[in-house]
């Protein structure tokens, strides 16, 4: 054995393996789907995130509302991510996961918390028949305004929630996007 073998032995650590890192507060994810690169995120195993915003924006968001522990670990999200594939290849109709609204102010929780109550798989409502059912009839506008902020899209179905003339207006992953979902549920 040489000078330098000699040398690299004695410093040698025998089975030497990665270190692994502990569960973030908040584990995160970017994952490619048919409507869009969407990022995903959990805390406390509820999803926090399932959003069209970039990586930057909404992991600040995160730091910000929830913890400042937010990690890419995409592995804490494999029954996020299945159940939206299963749910964009039409084998899903109902999420069975827990969400935490961290991100949403109070009026969007009031806006969000019972949406999928009252927009079925494949049937849509208005942003004004929505108004009325939080009991503030007059506020059809903001009610778009707290579904286009909403940071648990999909998961929390605002893309059900149409225009009174049955137009399909905003989205946070555009048009096209809300047009697929829309036509997604049509055909089940």
């Amino acid at each position: 054995m040489n000078d330098l073998e000699s040398r690299l032995t004695r410093f040698a650590i025998p089975d030497l393996k990665p270190p692994v890192l502990p569960d973030a507060d908040v584990a995160y994810t970017l994952h490619d789907t048919p409507i869009g690169t969407m990022l995903l995120a959990i805390a406390n195993g509820r999803v926090v995130a399932s959003s069209f915003g970039d990586e930057e924006t909404m992991t600040n968001r995160l730091a910000r509302a929830v913890s400042p522990r937010v990690l890419r670990q995409p592995r804490a999200l494999d029954d996020v991510r299945r159940q939206l594939d299963e749910y964009l290849n039409g084998r899903r109709h109902e999420f069975e996961l827990e969400v935490d609204l961290a991100l949403a102010t109070p009026f969007q929780r009031l806006v969000l918390a019972d949406l999928p109550l009252h927009t079925s798989y494949g049937a849509t409502t208005t942003y004004g028949q929505v108004a009325g059912e939080i009991r503030k009839p007059k506020a059809a506008r903001a009610v778009g305004t707290a579904l286009g902020a909403n940071p648990v899209c999909v998961v929390l179905p605002c893309h059900r929630v149409i225009g009174a003339s049955g137009a399909l207006t905003g989205y946070a992953g555009g048009l096209d996007a809300k047009r697929f979902l829309l036509n997604l549920e049509s055909k089940s």
